[in-house]
């Protein structure tokens, strides 16, 4: 089933999950209550076969696929939205594919600002991100309209004014927690590098690479989406082998460190040693379990 007129732009949306089912339930019903929603949506299940039901039971189950990925202990983000991304410009290779992240709640406006920015923005190669909020604990079992609209952007990233599309020299600021581009862009940059295994560090690269290849970024003023609550640990210990990991390739790519909040909050727990000048990041003994004893 698809909204769309014929010839029109196909619009897809690219979910990548597992675990947070009622967050992936709620972000569809987000997306079936917008002023427009999208044509398809692409799930990538990793290593999570409960999808399947869960999407088939929701409001947009006759126009999503859910594709299922083989993950270890080590989430394969990078692997999985390329997965998506592949399944979505396999049937229509121009399409304007918005990447959301399975926290993600959106607002009434965000596919269809998403689609008025890129039409606006449409010579040459060109990312665009919205604002995202992060909510706080729901005040009942799910999140009302006035929770919602009282909950600021992210104050770390512009924010654009209504049917603004303002531009953003730095794509360091790139997040894949809510962006979209169209197909000729994504084969430019060559999606995200799988290379990077776990959390962390893979969309900065992207980002970076996007630059490389000419892309320019926008922030988008009706672009708004709004991240769930879930519990966070701060720093984020459980993917602290994972982060120096994907730190250490970034740098040897770029020249810099990515995530430099967590790596200096590691460092005053005495996890890490890190020396940013000399190149420097590996983890203490502290942070390295020893034999059994």
């Amino acid at each position: 089933m698809s909204d769309r007129p014929n010839g029109a732009t196909r619009i897809v949306v690219v979910t990548v999950v597992r675990g947070r089912h009622d967050h992936l339930r709620a972000q569809h019903r987000s997306l079936a209550a917008g002023r427009r929603p999208p044509d398809h949506v692409v799930v990538v299940a990793m290593a999570d076969p409960e999808v399947a039901g869960i999407v088939a039971s929701g409001p947009l189950a006759d126009r999503t696929s859910v594709l299922p990925v083989e993950a270890g202990p080590r989430l394969p983000l990078a692997r999985a939205r390329n997965t998506g991304a592949g399944a979505a410009l396999s049937a229509d290779p121009t399409a304007l594919l918005i990447f959301l992240d399975v926290d993600c709640l959106v607002g009434p406006g965000l596919v269809e600002g998403y689609f008025d920015a890129w039409q606006r923005t449409r010579v040459g190669r060109n990312l665009f991100a919205g604002t995202v909020g992060y909510l706080p604990p729901p005040d009942g079992p799910t999140y009302d309209e006035r929770q919602i609209a009282g909950t600021p952007p992210h104050p770390a990233r512009p924010v654009p004014a209504p049917r603004e599309v303002l531009a953003a020299p730095d794509l360091r600021l790139f997040w894949s927690l809510s962006f979209a581009l169209d197909g000729p862009t994504w084969r430019a940059v060559g999606g995200f590098d799988e290379a990077y295994d776990g959390y962390g560090a893979e969309d900065t690269d992207f980002g970076q690479r996007a630059q490389g290849a000419g892309a320019r970024m926008w922030w988008v003023g009706d672009a708004h989406a709004f991240h769930q609550w879930h519990p966070v640990s701060r720093p984020p210990v459980e993917h602290l082998a994972d982060i120096v990991r994907n730190a250490n390739r970034f740098h040897d790519r770029w020249g810099w460190f990515p995530m430099e909040g967590w790596l200096d909050d590691f460092a005053r727990a005495g996890l890490v040693d890190w020396e940013p000048a000399r190149g420097r990041l590996a983890l203490t003994e502290r942070a390295v379990p020893g034999p059994a004893g």
